[in-house]
């Protein structure tokens, strides 16, 4: 059965490389995180991935002890480099070749985001880290993660999370609380859906590009997405 999708975004949280505690980067994670994605690649599917840096910083809890939201925002974009390293040697000892780009320059560390060469890297095979967020800030990863899927002409937005699908409301809260297996555009928009922000949904939307909602943690989501299985959220 060939694959619905050949290049896809994957959008992993910072908390994807936490350890048991929820913060920090563990290695064991990074090496799981890195062998999902491997049996992906294996598919022969180019895959770009954005990551957070929840596991890291969170800006919110800057801004309530006063600081500056740009401050607050760059240093988000900057843990997003360092968890971006550490997938990336994760990657690489599981025999991947990765490309780390990033969209504030730091060349001693990663190559700076350029559309066509990231492009280039895909074609060659090579799974590629994009960094740094949109290199500004008040835009989440979430944000950046569309913008670079459409930059890329990625065919899908794949939003590997801990939880399986979109639901009305948190559903570790709320047991009974319904759970969607398609949303449209508009509807994720009027839900306020707290997977994805609106501004990335809405970057999607104007450019027709799907959203797939998976738990990063269930066994082969991301294939079963790719290969376009029914599982978790579409939103498109």
């Amino acid at each position: 059965m060939a694959q619905a999708y050949r290049r896809i975004l994957l959008k992993l949280g910072g908390e994807a490389l936490a350890g048991p505690q929820g913060f920090g980067i563990d290695p064991n994670r990074a090496e799981k995180v890195a062998a999902k994605v491997k049996s992906v690649k294996d598919r022969e599917v180019e895959i770009a991935i954005v990551i957070g840096a929840g596991n890291l910083w969170r800006g919110k809890d800057g801004l309530a002890h006063g600081m500056d939201r740009a401050t607050a925002d760059h240093m988000g974009m900057l843990a997003t480099v360092m968890n971006s390293l550490a997938l990336q040697d994760a990657l690489e000892r599981q025999g991947i070749t990765t490309r780390v780009q990033t969209a504030i320059e730091m060349r001693a560390l990663a190559e700076p985001y350029i559309r066509l060469r990231a492009i280039r890297h895909l074609e060659k095979g090579r799974v590629v880290i994009l960094g740094a967020g949109t290199g500004n800030p008040y835009f989440t990863t979430d944000t950046a993660a569309a913008l670079r899927a459409v930059e890329i002409n990625a065919e899908v937005l794949i939003k590997a999370t801990k939880v399986d699908a979109v639901y009305e409301s948190d559903p570790h809260l709320n047991p009974d609380a319904r759970r969607f297996e398609r949303l449209s555009y508009l509807d994720a928009l009027n839900m306020r859906v707290g997977i994805l922000d609106s501004t990335a949904i809405t970057i999607c939307m104007d450019n027709n590009l799907p959203i797939i909602v998976v738990n990063l943690w269930e066994e082969n989501s991301i294939e079963r997405a790719v290969m376009g299985e029914s599982i978790g959220t579409t939103i498109g």
